[in-house]
């Protein structure tokens, strides 16, 4: 009939369409997804490596800083570029031992000018002009620092070593038209984004992003699996379950699984504080209550010098082993706090002596002679040219 279909003509318009719809749901859930224990595991390996690189950023800025709540989800080009209105700053992380693969952490511009002027000795305020080399480079060592105190945190949970290449900053305009190959080939599919809350003192409360290709995701999570499952199996020899918990232990704690409980081996001057727990999940500790006890002053015997003292003759020989400490002065100034304060890289102190005058050679902090400065091979020296009597 004219106008309708017919049935091998419809039977072969469904085939197309339930081809089509398969193949992109299993291209979905093959590619381009996450399941819900992967990003669990993500979330929580990423939370725990930011906290570590929290508290090596603070160190270097000389401020608190929080780097919290990760949340887990799929992104492309496209959605950050429309998240991202201005130029940020890609940092590229890529591991050489341990794991295999790379990722991408990714700062606003206003947070790194913050950043690197904290790092420079500033208050944070200078953040005028566009961002030059120098940002650049102090943001690449700031995050070579905190990644690899990171590599630190993820080598304890998954019992190897896991180190990085020196990471690499590159400023990029996501609003412009370039190769994403450029900074990486898995940017130009979907990928995994984990965004942090980032909060340095009351100068920045921003966001930090994490990216990670999904090959990589997948591999982090296999090597973690991995490891609780060994945890597991020690569980199941006690016959009680135990929270797959990532602990430190420390020096004075020494614990051993004994009819499915926890026992403690504790140092005799440690008692463990009772239902407090640490934030590595083990026993907080403390001292014990100090007891009464009796003080008596000491007694000794008055000293009176020998009526027939025996000399023995000098014999230097017995302290020609002793180490002394030789220091080499080239000056010395006074500065007030306020001006120690203000230090910077770059700044010029001004000594006390002048250009050519020997200089003083002390040992043990006492001035025994003066000299002048020489170069051996690489190395400085000091050719003595005078000892003081």
């Amino acid at each position: 009939m004219d106008g309708m279909l017919s049935q091998e003509e419809i039977n072969a318009l469904l085939r197309g369409m339930t081809t089509d719809e398969d193949s992109t749901s299993a291209f979905e859930n093959s590619e381009n997804t996450l399941s819900d224990a992967e990003k669990d595991a993500i979330g929580e390996i990423s939370n725990i490596s930011m906290g570590t690189s929290a508290t090596t950023l603070s160190s270097l800025v000389n401020q608190k800083v929080t780097i919290t709540t990760p949340v887990v989800s799929y992104a492309t080009w496209d959605d950050l570029a429309q998240l991202n209105k201005r130029p940020c700053v890609f940092i590229q992380i890529y591991y050489k031992e341990g794991l295999d693969g790379n990722n991408i952490l990714i700062l606003k511009e206003s947070d790194v000018k913050i950043i690197t002027d904290l790092m420079m000795g500033g208050d944070g305020s200078n953040v005028l002009g566009e961002l030059s080399e120098l940002h650049l480079s102090a943001i690449s060592e700031a995050m070579n620092q905190m990644m690899g105190s990171a590599s630190t945190s993820i080598s304890s949970m998954l019992e190897k070593r896991v180190d990085i290449s020196p990471p690499l900053a590159n400023l990029v305009d996501m609003n412009e038209t370039f190769d994403v190959d450029d900074i990486a080939p898995f940017l130009k599919e979907k990928f995994v984004k984990v965004s942090f809350k980032m909060e340095i003192g009351d100068l920045v409360d921003s966001e930090l992003m994490q990216l990670y290709p999904f090959d990589f995701a997948r591999d982090l999570y296999r090597k973690f699996t991995k490891e609780e499952a060994k945890d597991t199996s020690k569980v199941e020899q006690t016959n009680k379950p135990v929270s797959q918990t990532t602990t430190e232990t420390k020096p004075a704690e020494h614990a051993s699984l004994n009819n499915g409980q926890m026992q403690q081996n504790q140092m005799p001057y440690m008692q463990p504080m009772q239902g407090i727990q640490n934030m590595y999940g083990g026993m907080n500790y403390m001292m014990p209550p100090v007891q009464d006890v009796n003080v008596q002053p000491a007694q000794f015997q008055p000293f009176t010098a020998p009526q027939n003292p025996v000399v023995q003759p000098e014999n230097i020989d017995l302290i020609m082993d002793v180490p002394l400490e030789v220091t080499v002065e080239l000056g010395r100034t006074s500065k007030s706090i306020k001006e120690i304060l203000e230090f910077s890289p770059g700044t010029i102190i001004e000594l006390n002596k002048l250009a050519g005058e020997p200089i003083d050679v002390l040992v043990n902090g006492k001035f025994v002679a003066k000299g002048e400065v020489v170069v051996i091979e690489e190395s400085f020296g000091i050719r003595v040219t005078e000892i003081i009597k």
